[in-house]
């Protein structure tokens, strides 16, 4: 039943418990508590409300960042991870594979503010070695979201 309830909660967290108890036929006290627990075991994170900056009428700059970096004596990545992170314009950190070994997403009001972000805290970072930064032109679909809507096609329908 988690991974239902969960299923559920990551495309609706605003879902009434009650609604939710009916669709997966049990009572609502069942679906609080599992939501309660999963919420206690760090399962359940947090809850997030994806915005549309852009139809809000709020100019944001969302950049990735591929950073390559020297891993520490037994701690690998999570030092550098934690210290990037810690960043207040830094939306998110991976370890990731291939050339790079972290995926930084950061947001900011300007591509200046992004590239000065990116060129005086991060590349200036004791194990960082090189980092590569790809700005955000558009967001088609977001978490799950599709953010644009589908054009009419322009077509003439042609009949015989």
């Amino acid at each position: 039943m988690r991974k239902q309830i969960l299923n559920y909660l990551e495309k609706n967290s605003r879902i009434d418990l009650a609604e939710l108890a009916v669709l997966l036929d049990t009572d609502e006290v069942t679906i609080a508590n599992e939501v309660a627990a999963m919420e206690r075991e760090k399962i359940i994170c947090g809850y997030h409300t994806l915005i549309d900056w852009e139809k809000a009428g709020v100019e944001l700059v969302n950049a990735l960042i591929e950073v390559r970096v020297t891993p520490q004596r037994n701690r690998g990545f999570d030092r550098i991870a934690e210290r990037i992170y810690n960043y207040p314009e830094v939306t998110a950190v991976y370890l990731i594979s291939g050339g790079y070994d972290l995926l930084v997403t950061l947001e900011g009001k300007t591509l200046q503010e992004v590239a000065g972000f990116v060129s005086d805290k991060l590349s200036t970072l004791e194990d960082v070695l090189s980092t590569a930064t790809y700005f955000i032109l558009k967001k088609y679909k977001d978490h799950g979201t599709i953010l644009t809507r589908k054009t009419k096609s322009e077509r003439m329908l042609v009949t015989p």
